[in-house]
């Protein structure tokens, strides 16, 4: 399995933004556009909570684990490896459904807050963009916890001639 990179991420994230901010102009200019849901930010806050407490969770098990302390709970491998699967696939969503909701905030934000409901749906959008930021972090960290320690004895890599 692949580790994922940041630079991609920050790719989906900034090419959904600006898509969501192209159509969020355009579905204003035709009609009245829809609001940004107020359990958005709340979702995505308890998704990135129980990212960080099973990354959390896992570290100190391992940890245990490796430094073979009586009494410490293993980590079933394929516990560890759908952990990382799950960090992944969160990530590799939180990312474009944050860059939606930034373009629609960036959106909200240049078209002026006319009344107090484009305020508090610019806010929504920007908490929104922090906690979909907050889960790819946290799946992030899920994965780093997960991978498997580097073998020094094979310093090329399969099937490397040596030197």
């Amino acid at each position: 399995m692949r580790q994922l990179r940041i630079r991609v991420l920050s790719g989906i994230f900034a090419v959904a933004g600006v898509l969501a901010w192209a159509v969020a102009r355009l579905w204003d200019s035709y009609g009245s556009l829809p609001g940004v849901p107020f359990a958005a930010p709340v979702v995505l806050a308890a998704i990135a909570a129980v990212l960080a407490a099973t990354a959390l969770s896992l570290r100190s098990r391992l940890k245990a684990q490796r430094e073979r302390q009586p009494g410490a709970k293993g980590v079933d491998p394929m516990v560890a490896a759908r952990a990382v699967v799950f960090g992944q696939a969160s990530a590799l969503v939180a990312a474009p459904v944050a860059g939606m909701y930034g373009g629609v905030g960036v959106f909200l934000l240049t078209n002026g807050l006319d009344g107090g409901s484009r305020g508090g749906q610019a806010l929504y959008a920007g908490l929104s963009v922090l906690a979909g930021l907050a889960v790819v972090a946290a799946g992030l960290l899920l994965e780093r916890v997960c991978r498997l320690p580097e073998d020094e004895d094979d310093e090329g890599g399969p099937g490397a001639a040596p030197a």
